[in-house]
């Protein structure tokens, strides 16, 4: 590199010793100050209003701010009214206004407290993240209100007049709500999201317009966000799981009013193909009532077993173009003997639970009939052109990864794929074998040009086959099982065949040795370090823990999804990483018609691991970016020093 090419650009920031020395000063200023908290969300599936909830309250946080500043000033029902209005300030001051409890003086002291509680969890942070959160409407306001003292009696007045000017111009509300946003955002620093934000929950879309307005947020994709991604990227049979997940969880409202997906078409094949077909195999799991789309059960399970038998068409021509996947045994429609009604599955023959297939040519299943092919290019239509998937999509595209390491920490949503003597796996893309780091490096690759590559459509087409493979293949990081037994789970009886046995880092990954190995393959001190991902529930009522490999692994799935919620016996967790420790929040279900008591919302808080000392910012890797910058700006001064570099001066400097 350059040293002088380099130091030039950054003289045109800092353009003599003066300007370089303030900003050694502040970037040591800010290493100092106390480490930012990190939050860790998995496995969301759709749950739009628990992870909401539990986002903008920080997992119970604010409740114990507000507890601990106002715990001689407020009772217990005022402080779980403020806490509630933080929350959701929308619902919060709608309901007040309905029961005419907004009046001007309820709002001036509301908004003196939204301001206290403001400075008090801005306390550990610098002016200058303040202001990156600070509402732009009010960015004026807001600072004088924050920083102005307020007890010389002049000062007093000014800030009293502020308020009473708020409220004469009818601004309250909205002021109101942008304080509550902005303290949301104070009290988590940075968030991660360890896959699988789609599925199952009723608003994925919803998930994903609080995450795109969240000032810094990362995610580590999981299966279920690749198929998406998939989709979107314009592959077929991804675009058929999608809808076959989505009609089978009733999720309507998500696919045609969150996404602009068209299933009339498909609303119609179904009933003119399975109209005298009761489809009992395939009737919905209704988990949660559809707000704009009611949708008959029996009609949707039609809809549901349409969708599914042209998936398992597409699937087997997928994986009949590609040998390298070696899954044949998962072409499940050349394994059926329709005329005698029973599934082929090595040397044994099981009976089908349903045998009514009036699209299947028996001598050629995998072909799509005319009418298939043309609900398929209608649907295929359709997912490129919603605007809002495409622009999610793109969202995850530009904040998302296969994994990332951060502050100690590696981020993964299902596994480094082992073998049963815990070496990695290997995966042949192009003709060579990856595994650990590299695999999920080379997956990264091919995962941005399934979207993005436009000059070669042979390579964009093995791209987004790849996103399918991802999905559901046997050596993929992000699913990491056997098989996906959706045909089975359909059609055959015999629970054994439906067995998805876990890749071996399922089980390996519990030992302290395997855990430190993997790390070290990532470039992280084992020794400080940890692995946290998602993907498989924790079972908390049957005696499983979260913390596996004596401390060094956190599985943070615990069932924020209602689907799995009687598995874990809870409600998902939060894994919190401040500047005193590590802690797992345990979360119960919540009643979300209960306004005062949502307030008083705290989990089941368990500090998993007490750092040594108070951690700063300069202990972070945003703390080893600006040593670095230091010691660029520290160069500088030198070369200004010896004339390698000439100093320029404003009237300022």
């Amino acid at each position: 590199m350059n040293t002088d090419k380099y130091l030039q650009l950054l003289a045109k920031d800092y353009p003599n010793i003066k300007a370089a020395t303030a900003e050694i000063i502040h970037l040591n200023a800010l290493k100092a100050l106390p480490k930012g908290t990190e939050y860790f969300f998995s496995d969301l599936h759709g749950e739009d209003k628990a992870f909401v909830h539990l986002l903008r309250s920080a997992s119970g946080n604010i409740r114990t701010k507000i507890s601990e500043l106002f715990a001689n000033k407020l009772t217990t029902e005022e402080q779980n009214q403020l806490a509630n209005l933080v929350y959701d300030p929308t619902r919060v001051l709608q309901i007040l206004k309905e029961s005419d409890r907004l009046t001007p003086e309820w709002i001036r002291i509301v908004i003196f407290r939204l301001v206290d509680l403001c400075h008090y969890i801005g306390t550990k942070s610098s002016r200058e993240n303040i202001a990156r959160k600070t509402p732009q409407l009010y960015y004026d306001i807001i600072t004088e209100l924050l920083f102005t003292g307020y007890e010389e009696q002049n000062k007093k007045d000014y800030i009293e007049s502020i308020v009473r000017f708020i409220i004469e111009a009818d601004a309250s509300k909205s002021f109101i709500i942008a304080m509550c946003n902005m303290i949301q955002n104070l009290c988590v620093n940075s968030l991660h999201i360890l896959g699988d934000i789609f599925d199952r929950g009723p608003g994925p879309h919803r998930i994903m317009e609080e995450l795109i307005n969240f000032p810094v947020v990362d995610i580590q994709w999981g299966n279920h966000d690749i198929l998406w991604m998939g989709a979107a990227a314009g592959n077929e049979v991804c675009m058929t799981s999608v809808l076959r997940i989505g009609i089978g969880y009733n999720n309507f409202d998500a696919l045609e009013d969150g996404y602009d997906l068209n299933l009339r078409p498909l609303s119609s094949f179904a009933e003119a193909v399975y109209g005298q077909d009761e489809c009992a195999r395939f009737q919905p799991k209704i988990l949660d009532k559809n707000e704009y789309d009611q949708v008959d059960p029996t009609h949707a399970a039609r809809m549901h077993k349409a969708i599914s038998i042209i998936q398992f068409k597409l699937e087997g021509q997928l994986l009949e173009r590609h040998p390298e996947y070696e899954m044949n045994d998962r072409i499940v429609l050349k394994k059926v003997d329709f005329e005698r009604g029973v599934y082929k599955h090595g040397d044994k023959e099981y009976p089908l639970l349903d045998t009514n297939f009036p699209t299947i040519d028996p001598k050629n299943p995998l072909q799509l009939t005319e009418e298939e092919k043309d609900l398929m290019r209608g649907i295929r239509a359709s997912f490129l052109h919603s605007e809002p998937l495409q622009r999610h999509i793109r969202f995850l595209y530009s904040s998302g990864s296969m994994y990332k390491t951060v502050n100690n920490n590696l981020l993964f949503h299902g596994c480094i794929p082992l073998r049963e003597d815990g070496s990695f796996d290997t995966m042949k893309i192009k003709g060579k074998e990856y595994g650990g780091k590299a695999l999920l490096d080379q997956l990264n690759l091919l995962i941005q040009d399934a979207y993005f590559l436009t000059s070669e459509p042979r390579q964009k087409q093995q791209a987004e086959d790849l996103m399918w493979y991802l999905w559901s293949g046997h050596k993929s990081p992000l699913f990491g099982k056997s098989q996906m037994s959706t045909f089975e789970n359909f059609f055959v009886e015999d629970r054994a065949i439906r067995k998805e046995h876990y890749n071996p880092y399922f089980t390996l990954s519990q030992q302290e040795e395997v855990v430190c190995r993997i790390l070290t393959e990532f470039g992280l001190d084992p020794d400080i370090s940890h692995i946290i991902n998602g993907h498989v529930p924790v079972k908390i009522k049957d005696g499983e823990s979260p913390i596996k490999a004596n401390g060094k692994l956190y599985v943070i799935d615990g069932g924020i999804a209602k689907a799995y919620q009687p598995k874990t016996g809870i409600a998902g967790y939060t894994l919190i990483f401040n500047s005193h420790h590590l802690a797992l929040a345990q979360h119960h279900s919540l009643d979300y018609s209960i306004v005062n008591d949502l307030g008083s919302y705290t989990p089941t808080l368990q500090i998993v691991e007490e750092m040594p000392r108070r951690l700063v910012e300069g202990d972070t890797d945003l703390g080893r970016e600006w040593d670095s910058m230091i010691a660029d700006l520290e160069e500088l001064i030198r070369a200004y020093r010896y004339g390698r570099i000439k100093e320029q001066f404003t009237d300022d400097l």
